[in-house]
């Protein structure tokens, strides 16, 4: 596995994969790697010729009160997983590299960029965006892998793509989830044992809603009422949202007929947790 920090570097390499008609997967990470990252890494390896893994705690994304400082950070370890799984090639440039002085250039997805997450974290998905375009046009992949976990993100970045008429197909791969139904994520570090218990109710509450729907339930307000409740046992749990929406609007539905994006963010601790299910009704 080759480690590159340069953007120049990285460009050439990638160049150097694809000019010979091979498919070059790739996978965004911020590091601190865990399955549901890994996944991501095998969904690559199982379609594409070559993979690609960039590791980078983009600050752009983080806003002033947030965990840009204590976000875990385990290169070593990353680096040594990624090579086990037999990565090609991982970018993990320096935050100068990305962001060179006098860089004055954001990419913003209107409208989307202030639904669910972008709400309550005003500035997120610029940055989010704005550094998966830069990736993007370093490694000019063919696939680019993200976790459903991620799903406000996904269809920002799907609809980035779309409108930048990027040459690049989103994939998006299952959550991936510990034994009793935790989703994974870096930020599961943060909780001690007492809390990792407490965050069981964000999926608790998510197949509570899924139950209800299985029943005949077809109203969102009284399913987010019924999800919230479910938060709400839980005195820990502080809700950011509880919401039923359309996966690529992000708009809420009046009525779920043909599937529906629930998604519930809450923080326990100071660990603010994401979580979400699709729905298909039958």
């Amino acid at each position: 596995m080759r480690t590159i920090q340069s953007v120049a570097e990285m460009k050439a390499v990638c160049r150097e994969i694809t000019r010979g008609g091979n498919t070059l997967g790739f996978v965004p990470t911020m590091g601190a790697l865990h399955e549901g990252h890994l996944s991501l890494v095998r969904a690559s390896k199982a379609q594409c010729r070559a993979t690609a893994v960039s590791i980078f705690v983009n600050p752009l994304q983080f806003g002033p009160t947030e965990d840009l400082d204590k976000y875990p950070r385990m290169m070593e370890r990353d680096s040594k997983l990624l090579e086990e799984l037999n990565v090609d090639v991982l970018f993990a440039p320096t935050v100068g590299e990305m962001y060179p002085p006098g860089a004055t250039t954001y990419v913003e997805v209107a409208d989307l960029s202030g639904k669910l997450d972008g709400s309550s974290r005003p500035g997120h998905f610029r940055g989010v965006a704005t550094v998966v375009a830069k990736l993007f046009e370093t490694v000019r992949p063919d696939r680019a892998f993200f976790g459903q976990k991620d799903a406000a993100q996904v269809a920002v970045l799907r609809r980035m793509v779309c409108d930048l008429d990027m040459d690049v197909e989103i994939v998006v791969c299952p959550i991936v989830r510990e034994k009793d139904g935790l989703a994974m994520s870096s930020r599961n570090a943060y909780l001690n044992a007492e809390q990792r218990q407490q965050a069981l109710v964000l999926s608790r509450a998510l197949m509570r809603v899924s139950h209800e729907v299985d029943l005949g339930e077809r109203d969102p307000r009284r399913l987010v009422e019924i999800g919230t409740c479910v938060i709400a046992e839980e005195p820990a749990a502080r809700l950011d949202y509880f919401e039923i929406v359309d996966p690529a609007s992000l708009q809420p539905l009046s009525e779920i007929s043909r599937g529906a994006l629930v998604a519930v963010a809450a923080f326990i601790g100071n660990a603010r947790l994401i979580d979400n299910i699709l729905l298909a009704p039958r």
